[in-house]
C-alpha cells in the first residue's frame, strides 16, 4: 500500500452519524467541541457562512461546497453573520442517524453532515497535521464527495441489507478523496507527513520506509531512494515532515508494533525482530519513548501517555 493508505488502515475510520438540515433564513446553528473524529459537510442547496473557533475570518459556503472539520473545534453554520444562534445539540434531527432537521419551514439551505470516528487510538496521527478547515470548493472536485454523502445518508435513512457496511465504506472513500483533493491544492508551506506526500521525493522515501519497515535503513540509503544527496535529503525531510528520517521511521515502526500488540498475542521479541530490532531491550526502549508505555503495558490495553504524531 501507499503511505496514506497505510495510515488510514491503521486508524480504521468509520462513520458514526450522518444527518441533514433544511433551513429557512435567518438561521444559525452552533455545534460544540468534538473529539477523536472528523466532521464532514456538503451544502447541496443555498448558501451561508462557516465560522470555526480560533479562525479569524468566516468562510463563505455555497451550494455544492464540501468541507472537513478535523480539529474538533466548536463551529457554527449560519445564513448571515448576525443571525440568532441555536444550539445544535438541542435541535430535533428527525430520527437521529439519517434524520433531517427542518428549521423555520426550510427551503433556503439544505446540507448533509457526517461525523467520522476512528477505531484506533492513534487518531492524532492524522488529525494533528490537518488545519481547522479543509474546504473543497472547486466544482470539478465536489460532485463525487457530495454524491457519496447523499448515498451514505440514504443507506442510513432507508435500511437495507448491508446498509451499515455501505455507509462505512462510503465514509472511508470520502475521507481519502477529500485528503487527495486537499493535497492536490498544495500544502502552502504546511509541515507534516501528510503534506510531504505531495512532494515526489519525500513521498518516495516515506513509501520505501512503509514498504519495508524492518530494513536497516540509513540516511544514505533513503537519500538514494529519493534521488538526492544525503545532506540535501536530511534538510528537506526535516523541513517538510517536521522530524528527521530516522525519527519518522522509528515512530512508524512503533505504531505498527502497537497495533500488533493490541490485536494478537505475539511475543514482544517476535514483533521486535520483524521490525528490524535485534534485541527486545532496544525495541522496548524505543517503544516506551514513542508510545509512552512499555510494549507489555500497551498489549494489556493501557492507553499511551502521549500520541505519536
Amino acid at each position: 500500500m501507499d503511505p496514506l493508505s497505510d495510515v488510514l488502515s491503521l486508524l480504521k475510520p468509520r462513520s458514526y452519524m450522518v444527518r441533514g438540515f433544511d433551513v429557512a433564513a435567518p438561521w444559525a446553528v452552533r455545534f460544540g467541541r468534538h473529539v477523536d473524529g472528523i466532521k464532514f459537510y456538503a451544502i447541496t442547496a443555498g448558501q451561508g457562512w462557516l465560522r470555526v473557533e480560533g479562525v479569524a475570518e468566516p468562510v463563505a459556503i455555497a451550494a455544492g461546497d464540501c468541507f472537513l472539520l478535523p480539529t474538533g473545534r466548536p463551529f457554527s453554520l449560519a445564513s448571515g453573520l448576525d443571525a440568532p444562534i441555536l444550539d445544535g445539540e438541542a435541535i430535533d434531527w428527525g430520527g437521529g442517524n439519517g434524520g433531517v432537521a427542518v428549521l423555520g419551514g426550510g427551503g433556503d439551505c439544505f446540507g448533509i453532515g457526517g461525523y467520522f470516528t476512528f477505531d484506533s487510538g492513534h487518531a492524532g496521527l492524522l488529525l494533528e497535521v490537518l488545519p481547522p478547515i479543509v474546504h473543497i470548493a472547486k466544482e470539478a472536485d465536489k460532485a463525487a464527495l457530495r454524491a457519496s454523502l447523499q448515498q451514505m445518508m440514504l443507506e442510513l435513512r432507508e435500511p437495507r441489507p448491508g446498509g451499515f457496511l455501505m455507509a462505512q465504506h462510503l465514509a472511508h472513500m470520502m475521507l481519502v478523496q477529500a485528503l487527495r483533493l486537499y493535497l492536490a491544492e498544495g500544502s502552502n508551506g504546511a509541515v507534516g507527513w501528510l503534506f510531504a506526500l505531495a512532494d515526489r521525493q519525500m513521498s518516495t522515501a516515506i513509501g520505501a520506509m512503509h514498504a519495508d519497515p524492518a530494513r536497516r535503513w540509513t540516511l544514505q540509503a533513503l537519500a538514494e531512494v529519493a534521488g538526492m544527496s544525503r545532506s540535501s535529503f536530511a534538510v528537506k525531510f526535516k523541513q517538510t515532515v517536521g522530524s528527521s528520517p530516522m525519527d519518522y521511521l522509528t515512530r512508524w515502526r512503533m505504531l505498527l508494533a502497537g497495533e500488533r500488540l493490541s490485536q494478537a498475542s505475539e511475543p514482544v521479541s517476535a514483533i521486535a525482530l520483524s521490525l528490524g530490532y535485534e534485541s527486545e531491550s532496544a525495541f522496548s526502549t524505543a517503544f516506551k519513548r514513542v508510545m509512552g508505555c512499555s510494549p507489555r503495558q500497551h498489549g494489556r490495553g493501557r492507553t499511551p501517555l502521549r500520541q505519536a504524531a
